[in-house]
């Protein structure tokens, strides 16, 4: 290890894109910290640090949050990439919708409660046109659907990235959304048969892990300079865009803090 080798901290990173990231960094000699719950995929990362959690609930979240601050209080990058699609909804023992726990509110906790990474790159869905919040059903009660399930985080985790930066705009933290464009990764999920026929059609199409995370890749080995940033592969996406409207931003910040605080009680 050389004295420039770095420190990154992936969610999601026993499998898929996240998996190939922390075995990039491994190879180069850095110090990488793997978030995931299996742990024999774990086992085949040998040099990092795994840390087993189930990302959906809040509790875990700040559990590993004081691990990783107390362990590794200088962060180069945290890398969210924790995914999981269900056609049905699911309900966490904490009583939150699946996706939403761990799609959007494990990203909050990570990205909120690490202290001061030099870059959070969110593997994401920026800007997307069928995102949007469910205001007056953030847990998707009625007519859950899987695919509004995950539009719904991508446009959450836009939101996320906005209000992130507005209130840390002075900070050392940079924050980019990056969509990697189709990917054959490993799309872990519970499909019924049309979705999986559809997932089935993106694996065969998909551009291969290895060039999946090259734009990944090149936020953590050079972040930009502005506070927030957006990509679809290597290519700008322009922030006026509604999806990262500030109101909605600091809306959706302030009901995750009710919704956190309430899970305290």
């Amino acid at each position: 290890m050389t004295s420039t080798a770095k420190t990154i901290v992936i969610s999601g990173g026993t499998d898929g894109m996240g998996r190939a990231l922390a075995a990039t960094y491994l190879d180069r000699g850095d110090t990488v910290v793997v978030i995931g719950r299996d742990a024999a995929k774990a086992a085949t990362l040998p040099g990092a640090h795994v840390i087993p959690a189930d990302l959906s609930l809040v509790s875990e979240n700040r559990r590993i949050v004081e691990e990783i601050n107390a362990r590794h209080p200088a962060v180069d990058a945290l890398v969210l990439c924790a995914r999981y699609f269900r056609s049905s909804r699911f309900v966490t023992a904490e009583g939150v919708e699946g996706v939403f726990a761990l799609e959007y509110l494990s990203r909050f906790i990570l990205s909120h409660g690490l202290t001061a990474p030099g870059v959070i790159v969110n593997v994401s869905g920026p800007g997307v046109p069928m995102g949007r919040i469910h205001w007056d059903d953030l847990m998707l009660e009625h007519g859950y659907e899987g695919v509004a399930a995950q539009m719904q985080a991508g446009r959450a985790n836009d939101l996320l990235a906005v209000a992130y930066a507005a209130r840390r705009a002075t900070g050392p933290t940079r924050y980019v959304l990056i969509n990697p464009g189709p990917v054959a990764t490993s799309f872990a999920g519970e499909y019924d048969p049309p979705t999986a026929a559809h997932v089935a059609t993106l694996k065969r199409h998909g551009r291969p892990v290895g060039e999946g995370i090259e734009p990944i890749i090149a936020r953590i080995d050079a972040p930009p300079a502005a506070p927030l940033t957006a990509f679809a592969r290597f290519d700008p996406i322009n922030l006026d865009d509604s999806a990262f409207d500030p109101h909605a931003a600091t809306r959706l910040h302030d009901l995750t803090h009710h919704l956190l605080a309430s899970l305290e009680k």
